[in-house]
């Protein structure tokens, strides 16, 4: 993390199946933060669920979406925000959460991805021939984004709490005051 930064919030970043939102509200918990997921309140603003927007709008349209609710969220405090796998992949959405929020990428390997994500049908990027092969695609290009994060936690052997604990011990250190 920068010196010079303070972040009031909370960022979650990831891909699909890494545990954003199961952490994230854990993280919630343990801070008295509230918990923001952007795809849910993507959802509550525009009445359409994430796999409607992309089938009928595309993927462009949910992009600009998420885009316009980064922006929201930079007057926000204390608020831990779980974002969509493909938000970061926005240079710009990225350079904004680090403005105001600690950014926390959640890591899994594709193996552990599949399996968390197999039998879920609310996810459109797995509507796919191989979803397998869709997750490792989707991970190599979005690595480079990820690794931008502050702090990286990889979640395979984790539990949801003791990924919760890593994550709320290191944004008390990185928002510590110094002496």
């Amino acid at each position: 993390m920068q010196i010079g930064r303070h972040p009031t919030n909370l960022a979650l970043i990831g891909f699909m199946g890494t545990g954003k939102t199961s952490v994230g509200r854990q993280v919630a918990d343990h801070l008295g933060f509230e918990f923001l997921d952007t795809d849910e309140f993507i959802q509550s603003r525009t009445g359409r669920t994430i796999a409607d927007i992309f089938t009928k709008d595309g993927e462009p349209a949910f992009r600009a979406l998420e885009k316009q609710v980064v922006q929201e969220l930079s007057s926000r405090e204390k608020t831990v925000i779980a974002t969509g796998g493909g938000l970061p992949t926005n240079a710009e959405n990225l350079a904004a959460l680090k403005l105001f929020a600690l950014v926390v990428c959640l890591w899994a390997s594709p193996e552990k991805i599949w399996e968390r994500v197999r039998n879920q049908s609310h996810r459109p990027l797995l509507h796919d021939a191989d979803p397998q092969k869709k997750i490792r695609e989707l991970l190599a290009v979005r690595e480079p984004f990820y690794k931008q994060a502050d702090v990286l936690i990889n979640t395979d052997l984790r539990s949801v709490r003791e990924a919760a604990q890593q994550i709320t011990l290191q944004f008390k250190l990185a928002t510590r005051q110094p002496r």
